[in-house]
C-alpha cells in the first residue's frame, strides 16, 4: 500500500474512531478487513496512543477555535499531521503538510484545507517551508 492510501485509509479508521465506543482494533477491521500495512498501523496506533500530548498542541495553536468545536474531519487531518509531526521521523515535515492538505481537500472542502495549512504552518519552521 502506498503511503498516501495508509493515510486515507488512517484518517478514515481515525475519524470513526473520534467520539465512538469503537476500539482501535474493530476500527481497523472496518476500515482494513483483513488487510494489513505497517504504515498505516503505526499512523493509527500512534495517533490513538500519543492524542492527548497531539491535542494540546493544537490547542496551543487554534485561533479563534476551540478543538471541540472543529469539525471533525479537520480535527483528525490535524490530529494524524502532528502526530507525523512529532512522532514520526520518516517524512519531511513539507511532505506532511502537503499530505494533510490533500487528505482535507478529498474529504473536506476546499476552506478545510486552508485551514489545516493555516494550523499546520505553525508547526512547521520556516526554513523548512520553502525546501
Amino acid at each position: 500500500m502506498k503511503r498516501r492510501e495508509a493515510r486515507e485509509k488512517a484518517i478514515q479508521t481515525l475519524f470513526q474512531l473520534d467520539n465512538s465506543e469503537l476500539q482501535v482494533d474493530e476500527a481497523i477491521s472496518h476500515v482494513m478487513g483483513e488487510e494489513s500495512d505497517s504504515f498505516y498501523e503505526k499512523l493509527v496506533r500512534g495517533t490513538v496512543s500519543h492524542v492527548i500530548e497531539i491535542d494540546e498542541k493544537l490547542r496551543a495553536n487554534l485561533e479563534n477555535w476551540s478543538l471541540d468545536r472543529l469539525p471533525k474531519i479537520e480535527r483528525t487531518v490535524l490530529r494524524l499531521a502532528v502526530y507525523e509531526l512529532s512522532y514520526n521521523e520518516d517524512a519531511p515535515a513539507r511532505v506532511v503538510m502537503n499530505e494533510a492538505i490533500e487528505l482535507s481537500k478529498l474529504f473536506g472542502d476546499e476552506q478545510s484545507s486552508k485551514f489545516v495549512n493555516g494550523v499546520l504552518s505553525k508547526f512547521i519552521p520556516k526554513s523548512s517551508q520553502g525546501e
